[in-house]
């Protein structure tokens, strides 16, 4: 992960967040260098369409809530882009509707 963010000629970002994964696994006594992930993590059963369409529009509104951009499907790392009609950067995403 790390390798492709710093090989990555667009990511304008990367030095920010290589220094945020180093200073995370500075912090956890089970990580070696970088942590990506939270472990303090709360996995929610996916047992409805109404908790999926939630947790859905809660993944697509986080690069706006944060500021990165004004609308989810601007977040070029986003599906918010497939559900909204565009083509996303990954293939195979499967729209839910």
């Amino acid at each position: 992960m790390v390798k492709a963010i710093q090989d990555n000629p667009y990511e304008s970002r990367k030095e920010w967040l290589i220094e945020q994964f180093k200073k995370a696994g500075e912090q956890s006594s089970n990580v070696k260098k970088y942590q990506f992930w939270r472990h303090d993590n709360k996995p929610i059963e996916l047992w409805s369409n109404k908790v999926i369409d939630e947790k859905i529009n809660y993944i697509h509104n986080n690069p706006v809530e944060e500021g990165f951009v004004f609308h989810p499907e601007d977040y070029v790392y986003s599906s918010a882009r497939d559900y909204n009609g565009e083509l996303g950067l990954l293939e195979g995403i499967v729209v839910i509707k």
